[in-house]
């Protein structure tokens, strides 16, 4: 099978696409049928040797799949051959076969396409667990995404609204906000000139936002921890801006706020049961039409580089996949 392939950390242009062998599933395990892949903003730290957690080489990245049960192994049960599944592997899913464990496979609604269940099972719970558990969020308080364009940013916008928030989107770019406006988010901020703040307790009486949910990190975060409300929460999401912020402790005891780490990894091993009731949750809101997941770009398996470029340079819109094998 086609496999890209990691074999020393750096750029996209590093990576390579070849043939490997075949997985073969083990106890507990399917082998699932590529169909399409999710690229994600860890996928491109992975590559250059940045995340926290790093595979020995070479190595496939990939963390999330749609396509269809070729194989199971022993002992895997409420999964057969030609289930159309989403499956989250960890690692492995940029390639025309993934094994999956059973914990990773879910299957897909009839009206869901490959690209979408591809995309779904990060940005969602991700989001979700942030809002629902970390945060807390309450109907009519005041919720500010950064980063609204990107994955997470999205599904928090959505999940947001649904959950009875004020919710103010803030992007980088009048562009991406007016791609984020298709979600009718309750005010739109743009930050490309560097200021947030002032912007913020202008929407909210000089209050701040009751949750601030930052995937961005730098210098955002910074002006975060000065425009969030009395008993704010500040989720702690990622750091695409490079940066790893420190918070400042006489802020936290001024504004009675709390930064609060958001780590999907770590909730889903020590709290299994709260995440998959999460999860189930969320593909029922699916079910019902309350979610509408945006695959903005789409590639050629052969146009990896590209693909990955487009978190690099900081374009990404919505969800962003790799096209495996046609529909």
């Amino acid at each position: 099978m086609r496999a890209i392939l990691c074999k020393s950390h750096g750029p996209p242009e590093n990576l390579v696409l070849e043939e490997i062998p075949a997985p073969i599933a083990a106890d507990n395990e399917a082998v699932v049928e590529v169909y399409a892949a999710s690229l994600n903003f860890p996928d491109g730290l992975q590559i250059q040797g940045k995340y926290q957690f790093q595979p020995p080489m070479p190595f496939t990245p990939g963390s999330e799949v749609g396509g269809v049960i070729k194989s199971v192994g022993a002992g895997l049960t409420g999964f057969a051959e030609g289930d159309r599944v989403m499956a989250t592997p960890g690692i492995g899913g940029l390639a025309e076969k993934v094994v999956v464990k059973a914990d990773g496979l879910r299957k897909i609604p009839d009206r869901m396409d490959f690209r979408t269940a591809a995309g779904f099972a990060m940005i969602y719970t991700t989001s979700y667990y942030a809002l629902k558990q970390r945060a807390n969020l309450q109907p009519g308080e005041t919720l500010l995404v950064l980063g609204a364009s990107g994955g997470v940013g999205l599904a928090a916008v959505e999940l947001g609204k649904l959950m009875g928030a004020r919710v103010i989107a803030a992007a980088s770019s009048d562009e991406k906000l007016k791609f984020v406006n298709r979600l009718q988010p309750d005010a739109l901020i743009n930050y490309g000139d560097g200021e947030l703040k002032e912007k913020v307790k202008a929407l909210t009486n000089d209050r701040g936002a009751d949750v601030i949910y930052d995937p961005v990190g730098g210098d955002l975060f910074d002006q975060c921890c000065r425009c969030i409300n009395w008993n704010g929460r500040l989720l702690v999401i990622g750091f695409t801006s490079g940066r790893i912020p420190e918070y400042k402790a006489n802020l936290a005891l001024l504004k009675g706020s709390s930064m609060v780490g958001v780590f999907l990894g770590r909730f889903r091993k020590e709290e299994p049961q709260q995440y998959e009731k999460n999860f189930q949750e969320l593909l029922s809101m699916y079910e019902q039409g309350k979610l509408r997941p945006i695959v903005t770009e789409s590639f050629p398996m052969e146009d990896f580089v590209a693909a990955f470029n487009v978190f690099t340079e900081r374009r990404v819109m919505g969800k962003v996949t790799l096209e495996i094998k046609a529909e």
